[in-house]
């Protein structure tokens, strides 16, 4: 009996040292990453973003990005603001349970109703219509967009979006772990830090795969928000949402009627681009897909150039996607980071993991 009591103190000894350290974790990592915007409240969340107004000399209409799974608005902004500055009005924001942003009602899985938040965003800053730029599960909150608020959507540019059903249905283990109530609570506060702190980097490379990591992506994106314990159960609830929600809207895509382009690389290591780009193109009307060899998951960070193309291409302007995209093939060719450590993604399996 004395040994099973010790074993007892033991494990609740050893749950809350590991509450403590994802406590101090998580209050070092707001003291490092602070919000770099301003706030608003929309539909019942706090919802954190960054509006940058246009210039006298702009000549593009406005942007709003909708960044991926595990991330915030510092991931689509520190590689494009630079190459849109001036051009254009933009919009970023962290969606709502993630980055400083808060989940509020009516917000969780749904991305239809975090599509409704940023459609009410864009009427608090007067907003009339823009091009919606999604990356990876940014990409299915575009497609909710630009099919329900198809009076506020000039273009679309989905960037390795995650969109469609895929055989099997299945996310990584830790992610419905998160999402069971009471286990996934316990999870979140006591290993997700510990654990995540020691799988980013490695995980991170793989995201990049074949392409380099810039160097401080973690540090400058602000990546390690994602291990709080409030944001990591509202990724977790998102990612494991994800194929029930593509069930019953992937075949209403084709109600999408803005012009739309879709950039995908052929050595994505995250999602299954030939399920979710090639469906894409497949259901709405006129969408044009930009192939681009030896691209991982990442377009914003590793061919912004494109990404810019894409954009001034679904704004009327006249580009040929096609050569930009030879133009950032050559440049990327020779890439082979991650090279036995990541493996591609070839055939249709039970795994999904966006960003």
């Amino acid at each position: 009996m004395n040994l099973i009591y010790a074993a007892v103190a033991f494990i609740l000894a050893l749950v809350l040292a590991l509450i403590g350290v994802t406590r101090v974790g998580s209050w070092l990592i707001e003291r490092r990453d602070q919000p770099v915007g301003e706030f608003a409240d929309i539909k019942g969340a706090r919802i954190h973003y960054v509006h940058i107004p246009a210039s006298t000399k702009a000549d593009l209409p406005p942007i709003v990005f909708i960044h991926g799974a595990s991330a915030n608005l510092r991931d689509q902004m520190l590689p494009l603001r630079p190459e849109l500055e001036g051009r254009a009005e933009m919009l970023f924001f962290d969606r709502p349970g993630h980055g400083w942003s808060g989940r509020g009602a009516g917000n969780n899985e749904n991305p239809s109703a975090q599509a409704a938040t940023i459609a009410a965003l864009m009427d608090r800053l007067g907003i009339r219509k823009a091009i919606i730029v999604g990356h990876s599960f940014g990409g299915v909150v575009t497609a909710a967009f630009g099919r329900e608020h198809a009076d506020k959507t000039l273009g679309l540019v989905f960037l390795a979006p995650a969109t469609h059903p895929w055989p099997g249905g299945a996310t990584s283990w830790y992610y419905d772990l998160t999402t069971i109530p009471v286990v996934g609570w316990l999870f979140s506060k006591t290993l997700t830090y510990p654990a995540g702190t020691l799988q980013m980097a490695d995980a991170t490379t793989c995201v990049f795969a074949p392409n380099k990591v810039p160097d401080n992506y973690l540090g400058m994106a602000a990546i390690p928000l994602v291990l709080r314990p409030s944001v990591f159960r509202a990724n977790a609830t998102d990612v494991a949402g994800l194929y029930s929600y593509a069930l019953g809207a992937a075949p209403h895509y084709n109600e999408i009627t803005a012009p739309t382009v879709v950039i995908s690389g052929d050595r994505d290591k995250v999602v299954y681009a030939h399920i979710h780009s090639v469906g894409l193109v497949r259901d709405i009307a006129g969408a044009e897909l930009v192939w681009v060899h030896n691209l991982g998951h990442k377009p914003d960070w590793i061919t912004p150039d494109l990404v810019v193309g894409a954009i001034e291409k679904v704004a009327g302007k006249d580009i040929d996607l096609a050569a930009m995209a030879r133009t950032a093939e050559a440049r990327i060719a020779g890439d082979a980071y991650g090279a036995g450590k990541c493996a591609d993604l070839k055939e249709p399996q039970a795994e999904l993991a966006p960003t």
